[in-house]
């Protein structure tokens, strides 16, 4: 069960809308994803910057032709905003103004609203603990360029095509997909005391999100296994499709 959280503590987010001819090709060119294979529902993703670390968490998805959706945290939104202003300064599409959106769960799983009611506390903090407990990240301002998109298990969970062609940090990306894999990644994990901050370290692991429980909190972290062993964190169970080994199937 989670614990009560101060309303200011807790992630926002917004939504930007592109629309216009080239939003699709502009898309392609920077995101992890293949923008030619998205539909209705929110698709995570990641705009990599050229280190091949994840600047900017995403969820997207095409609203219709040439028109696409795109949620990352409120915190976020302005560094975005100047992304697409600087990279597709000769592209033509239009970038809409950031309108809040509000997380919650549906069908037992974490997405987006527009509707006012599930603009509460409640809602947002049922999003964390499902997204926690389902491997659905959320980088914030404070982890920006801090993770690698396969350590998060982007790849598991259908944000990254290896095949799609380039885009911003996909010769890092794909180098390391091919020719290696990461020797820390995505763990679900409980532990006790103060629910730790998105980027805190914890000895060796780095927290990405965590929640507040009645016993201690509950959080997404990126660890080497031997490091998890060492500590005083609890592994938990990710979804099956998240348990697979990150390295490239043999």
């Amino acid at each position: 069960m989670t614990q009560s959280t101060d309303v200011s503590t807790l992630p926002q987010f917004s939504q930007l809308t592109l629309q216009g001819e080239d939003a699709e090709k502009f898309l392609q060119g920077q995101l992890t994803c293949d923008v030619t294979k998205l539909g209705l529902s929110y698709q995570p993703t990641a705009l990599s910057n050229l280190k091949g670390r994840i600047e900017f968490g995403l969820w997207i998805k095409k609203q219709d032709e040439k028109h696409y959706d795109v949620v990352i945290s409120a915190d976020c939104v302005d560094a975005l905003q100047a992304h697409l202003k600087k990279f597709g300064a000769f592209s033509k599409f239009e970038t809409s103004a950031a309108a809040a959106i509000y997380p919650c769960v549906l069908a037992d799983e974490p997405t987006f609203s527009h509707k006012d009611e599930h603009d509460t506390a409640e809602d947002i903090q049922a999003w964390m603990q499902r997204s926690i407990a389902t491997g659905n990240y959320w980088i914030v301002a404070a982890t920006q360029g801090e993770f690698q998109p396969q350590e998060l298990r982007l790849h598991q969970r259908g944000g990254m095509d290896y095949d799609k062609g380039c885009y911003l940090g996909q010769e890092v990306i794909a180098r390391i997909y091919f020719k290696a894999a990461p020797k820390a990644f995505l763990h679900y994990v409980s532990g006790t005391g103060d629910a730790p901050a998105a980027g805190d370290k914890l000895d060796k692991i780095q927290v990405v999100n965590a929640i507040a429980t009645n016993d201690g909190f509950e959080a997404l972290v990126v660890a080497r296994p031997a490091h998890l062993d060492d500590s005083d964190l609890t592994l938990l169970e990710l979804p099956t499709a998240l348990q697979a080994d990150v390295a490239r199937p043999k």
